[in-house]
């Protein structure tokens, strides 16, 4: 379920949206299906623009304003004040990203990847919790947790390549008879890993899917409100933390220490 679905049901359109993107939200609810909303020609390509590339620019948007403020009210603090609210929210995020950071990948590694253990948390808490603010969680999308699982397995090998040397190559044959073994355990984990997400994002946007079209109109004014708390804040967190956890677990088990 993903762009690349919506680009294969456009064999079937004739120059407009595929049947199955073209139906009404009634039919097939907007927060259970990828929707499409038109498509772009690129060197003789169609790329479908969907649900899922909006929440990624209004997620990337909003994570890029909040950073930017947190940054002027960084700038404007007095150092030697009472912090407000606000400085309260931003102390206590980056002192829990730092602490995790240094915590599971050491003092001396931990500072140069807690920038981006700190962008990929809160870009993937975001992403489970945009089921709250109406759109359709990206991480919904296989095709973005895999490209996050991605990412952490590029890093993974080059940090063993940067750290082990041709160990981190020789490992994989120690001993030779479970070779076959720890070769798949390599390539299982960014498929493993970005399962785990999709999967407990789907099931909650599911869920809450078939909440919203099923339920009698005067239910939904407050029922629902308990499981958006579950399903997206309190499961989107958790998924948050485990991803990013899991990411520096792997990254730092290649570390000379």
């Amino acid at each position: 379920m993903g762009s690349d679905v919506l680009l294969a049901l456009s064999v079937a359109g004739h120059g407009g949206l595929p049947e199955v993107v073209s139906r009404s939200n009634d039919e097939i609810g907007t927060k259970i299906g990828i929707n499409g909303f038109g498509y772009f020609d690129l060197f003789g390509f169609r790329f479908w623009i969907t649900s899922t590339h909006i929440a990624l620019a209004v997620i990337v948007l909003a994570v890029t304003v909040l950073a930017i403020l947190a940054n002027r009210a960084i700038r404007k603090a007095d150092p030697y004040g009472k912090p407000g609210i606000v400085m309260t929210i931003i102390e206590t995020v980056v002192e829990f990203i730092d602490n995790t950071t240094y915590s599971n990948m050491g003092e001396k590694h931990g500072g140069g990847f807690r920038n981006y253990i700190g962008t990929l948390l809160l870009f993937i808490f975001f992403s489970n919790i945009s089921g709250v603010f109406g759109l359709r969680p990206p991480t919904a999308d296989y095709g973005v947790t895999f490209g996050l699982a991605m990412i952490t397995f590029f890093l993974i090998h080059i940090n063993g390549f940067k750290y082990q040397k041709m160990k981190h190559i020789t490992g994989l044959f120690d001993p030779i008879p479970l070779t076959p073994i720890n070769i798949i355990g390599e390539i299982s984990t960014p498929i493993s890993m970005s399962l785990r997400l999709f999967g407990n994002v789907l099931c909650g946007t599911v869920i809450m899917g078939l909440l919203y079209n099923l339920l009698p109109k005067f239910l939904l004014l407050f029922w629902p409100g308990a499981f958006h708390v579950y399903f997206d804040l309190f499961s989107g967190a958790i998924q948050a933390y485990v991803f990013t956890m899991l990411t520096m677990v792997f990254i730092s088990k290649n570390f000379e220490e």
